[in-house]
């Protein structure tokens, strides 16, 4: 059996890939592939093992003997799905993988936020500390975790481990109903616990009911001064809103681990604002929260399990 890993660079170089060789008959190993290199590579090959690289219609089409897509991720929108259905393309993805490196970076941001650490942390190397009239800076008030009304969107594995730690430090928790689902969720609906929350982070796929979950509309009824995360996916809030209300101070704090477009080529409102507006109590993280080594070398595990599954039932 001949595969082909497509871009393994995406995982990091300090990862082991032991453990997919000893699987596999054959593992062909690319840095990277753009997808016209990755159907010259695919040529022949059973097996694509991929992250992020598109494996499109045509692609799909111009590999006959290709039987198995590994993606080395959560989400398959890479794929054409379709076409994978009907060429009978096993395709597997991971979950879960990376539960506790998200969680604690869900976390770290919360608490950035809630102790204005980008606001003070530029206070001190701006000099503003040796300048203090007494032992310490107070320009900026801070939020005691314990006691506040944190609201997540998304119930699944990640969102009860932020639920879990969060409880850790005193918080009331509350999950809204899915989005799109109000109707048949018992769970009340985000809108009606957005003006009582201290704090909203999200957890959820982005789909047509969750784009711009929080948009400018209902971020108008947020619990003014509150505090926002994103460790979903970009456009789950509409940025540039929840921008407007972090400079007008109905939000008290912003942070976000995502974008829409990633790598952000073209730039972006808020690394411009993180540039231009350095007294924001705004965090932006580059999709980093999931890159912890024990992760990365887990995605690895589960692909192992998906090829040997797919080995016990072909």
């Amino acid at each position: 059996m001949k595969a082909v890993l497509l871009d393994a660079d995406s995982l990091g170089t300090d990862i082991d890939l032991a453990p997919l060789r000893e699987q596999l008959e054959s593992l062909e190993v690319h840095p990277t592939s753009t997808p016209a290199e990755a159907r010259e590579r695919l040529a022949g090959a059973d097996v694509a093992i991929v992250n992020k690289v598109v494996l499109d219609a045509d692609t799909l089409n111009a590999l006959p003997s290709l039987r198995h897509i590994c993606v080395l991720a959560t989400g398959t929108n890479n794929i054409d799905m379709e076409v994978a259905k009907e060429r009978g393309i096993r395709v597997d993805n991971v979950n879960a993988y990376g539960t506790a490196s998200v969680a604690q970076h869900t976390l770290m941001l919360i608490l950035a936020l809630a102790t204005r650490l980008p606001q003070y942390q530029r206070d001190v190397a701006e000099g503003r500390w040796g300048e203090s009239p007494f032992f310490c800076l107070m320009d900026h008030p801070t939020l005691q975790l314990e006691g506040k009304h944190l609201v997540l969107v998304g119930q699944g594995e990640l969102g009860s481990k932020v639920a879990a730690l969060a409880e850790a430090f005193g918080m009331r928790v509350s999950f809204s109903a899915r989005p799109g689902n109000e109707a048949n969720d018992r769970r009340p609906a985000l809108a009606e616990l957005l003006p009582e929350a201290d704090v909203v982070s999200l957890h959820c796929p982005l789909t047509e009911h969750s784009r711009h979950l929080l948009n400018a509309d209902n971020l108008k009824t947020i619990k003014k001064g509150a505090l926002l995360v994103n460790c979903a996916r970009g456009g789950v809030i509409d940025e540039e809103a929840a921008l407007a209300a972090l400079r007008e101070g109905q939000l008290g704090g912003l942070a976000v681990d995502v974008l829409p477009a990633e790598p952000p080529r073209d730039g972006h409102a808020l690394i411009d604002a993180v540039n231009e507006s350095p007294r924001l109590n705004l965090l932006v993280t580059p999709h980093s929260a999931w890159i912890t080594p024990e992760a990365r070398q887990n995605i690895v595990k589960l692909t192992v399990d998906n090829l040997r599954n797919a080995a016990q039932e072909s």
